[in-house]
């Protein structure tokens, strides 16, 4: 596993390949990217422990949307509006985010205090096994730089499907 604290270094110096790498794959979408992406995903979670890292829930906050706003604030026993109040702002889009990174329900053991409920945004990351990859390539050179399981994937795709 990259050294989490050197990711971004690490991240910063493939930027500007991968930009022009991801550029190319999303104009050729190839056949069996989706098929590779799930194979790569499913590769690089046997390697790496999000428990051990959760840079996500510490550096980056998802969006809610009003089913995951709905399921949070029933977990925590709280109004929709109150819930809102207490750890959503938005953000410059128009999008509901946390107000604070960490991630209040992160736990100081890397464990969501709110696992069962998280937002789908959350359930999905990295998105590296999305149906229509190729649909979400800038995301994913976004998240290079926040999960190393996302460097290690493309670095792996990079080697099964060169350009």
């Amino acid at each position: 596993m990259i050294n989490l604290e050197k990711l971004p270094e690490h991240a910063a110096k493939v930027a500007s390949a991968n930009a022009k790498y991801l550029k190319k794959l999303k104009a050729r979408k190839p056949k069996q990217l989706d098929k590779i992406m799930g194979e790569l995903h499913e590769e690089a979670f046997q390697e790496i422990d999000c428990l051990s890292c959760a840079n996500c829930c510490k550096t980056t906050g998802p969006l809610l949307i009003p089913s995951d706003i709905k399921r949070i604030s029933k977990r925590l026993r709280l109004k929709p509006s109150e819930f809102e109040t207490q750890y959503l702002r938005v953000d410059e889009d128009g999008d509901k985010v946390l107000q604070q990174l960490p991630c209040p329900f992160l736990g100081s053991d890397n464990y969501c205090s709110i696992y069962e409920d998280r937002p789908k945004a959350c359930r999905e990351f990295p998105h590296t096994d999305s149906a229509k990859f190729h649909r979400i390539t800038k995301l994913t050179a976004k998240n290079v730089a926040l999960c190393p399981a996302v460097y290690s994937i493309l670095e792996r795709l990079k080697s099964a499907l060169p350009q």
